[in-house]
């Protein structure tokens, strides 16, 4: 691990841009940095996009420094303009106090343990705005902020020509108000975020120093935006976002999305994701050149990323779906694990009658006709929870189903189809 935070982010590739680089790595050498980066409550889970400058957070907690997550009970109730080309549909208050509860759960999961509870703060920007008044606003704030500086932001200017609300103008004050009460409360100097969020860092850093003196120590810190090698968006497949909710996307879904990144892309997320020291990570960028078939790096890193997230047993899940999968030998799996491994495969539904092998897959769609049926049959192409089936004579029954649930077909090596019994 390198001695200082700076270098091992750097190394990690992990800065885009910073608003004082030499001051922030002198401070972090004889400081212990309170530091923070906040996601509002848009949803009721994060995805894996999200989860970027969290994980930076998490690498400061593990050099010693102090980590403050916010969650945005009251920026999420306008939403940040950033990255957007529209107004964003305001949220219910009801529905916003939801994604808060569901958000501070889905944190305290990720980065909260016995051992270093002590180190790490939640707070919450409701907290010290739902009492403020729009005349304190507008004197103690609004009088702070210039309208050409807040114009020239790239968060705004982007949106001039489409237009832009008054609220979501003025979401970079409030932002700016969270960084002055986390400095004046908690001594918190560094502000994390994504590439994104630069323009309403800097303008926190300038309320920070209008209101408490020009000298004022505090830093502002971006994560570089992450693109996939193919100049794509890192984070969304065909399918939607990966959500960090196991209901949203399973931990088997989770850990395939990793183990199935390019080449070129993998190390790159080794090293923004995973906490593998720069020797493990170094050696699996070796592997990647001299075996890439074996796709070592992949695997250790939808390992590390599925145990981060989701904990040992989900690992465990997925890797024996994966394994099942693979070989073809599906006998094993629990219907939990069916209906995990199998959520977005090719599916039909069939009543528990029992009917001859043969019917029975013209029935289900997977055959086109009895001939080619019996074809398959004889060719031993067709696997039943399995176990591959030759007998024309054999009959599907509930008694073949996984809990009476349940009954898989692999037609030659890797076509499946979950069947479901009504």
């Amino acid at each position: 691990m390198s001695k200082n935070i700076i270098d091992e982010l750097e190394w990690r590739g992990a800065i885009n841009q910073q608003t004082d680089a030499e001051g922030l790595r002198e401070y972090v050498e004889s400081h212990k940095i309170s530091l923070y980066c906040g996601v509002d409550p848009t949803g009721d889970s994060m995805h894996i996009g999200h989860l970027i400058p969290f994980m930076m957070l998490k690498r400061f907690q593990n050099f010693g420094h102090h980590p403050y997550i916010l969650i945005g009970g009251a920026t999420g109730t306008i939403g940040d303009p950033s990255g957007r080309t529209s107004e964003r549909q305001l949220q219910t208050m009801e529905q916003v106090q939801h994604n808060v509860d569901s958000l501070t759960k889905q944190m305290k999961q990720l980065f909260f343990s016995k051992d270093n509870e002590h180190e790490l703060t939640m707070v919450n920007n409701y907290d010290w705005t739902h009492d403020l008044t729009l005349l304190d606003f507008l004197r103690d704030y609004g009088k702070n902020f210039n309208i050409n500086t807040m114009l020239a932001k790239d968060i705004v200017s982007s949106r001039l020509d489409s237009g832009i609300s008054f609220t979501e103008f003025a979401y970079q004050i409030l932002q700016s108000m969270d960084y002055l009460h986390l400095f004046k409360a908690h001594d918190v100097r560094l502000q994390l975020g994504g590439a994104d969020q630069w323009g309403n860092i800097t303008a926190g850093l300038d309320l920070i120093r209008k209101k408490e003196g020009a000298e004022a120590k505090a830093f502002g810190l971006t994560i570089p935006l992450m693109l996939k090698a193919d100049g794509t968006k890192f984070g969304k497949t065909a399918g939607g976002a990966i959500w960090l909710d196991a209901n949203k996307t399973s931990p088997y879904e989770f850990y395939q999305f990793w183990l199935n990144q390019d080449d070129r892309d993998v190390v790159k997320y080794l090293k923004f994701f995973t906490f593998l020291t720069q020797d493990e990570i170094e050696e699996l960028a070796h592997k990647v050149k001299t075996d890439p078939h074996k796709r070592e790096a992949q695997k250790a890193l939808a390992e590390e990323m599925t145990l981060f997230v989701h904990g040992k047993d989900a690992l465990n899940d997925a890797l024996t779906i994966t394994e099942a999968l693979f070989s073809g030998d599906v006998s094993q799996l629990t219907s939990d694990q069916i209906e995990s491994g199998f959520k977005n495969m090719p599916s039909k539904t069939m009543p528990k009658d029992a009917i001859n092998i043969v019917d029975w897959l013209v029935q289900a769609e997977i055959e086109p006709s009895k001939r080619q049926a019996r074809e398959d049959v004889t060719n031993g192409a067709i696997s039943i929870n399995g176990e591959q089936i030759k007998d024309l004579e054999f009959v599907v029954s509930p008694d073949n189903s996984f809990d009476g649930k349940f009954i898989i077909v692999r037609k030659g090596k890797k076509n499946y189809t979950l069947i479901t019994i009504k």
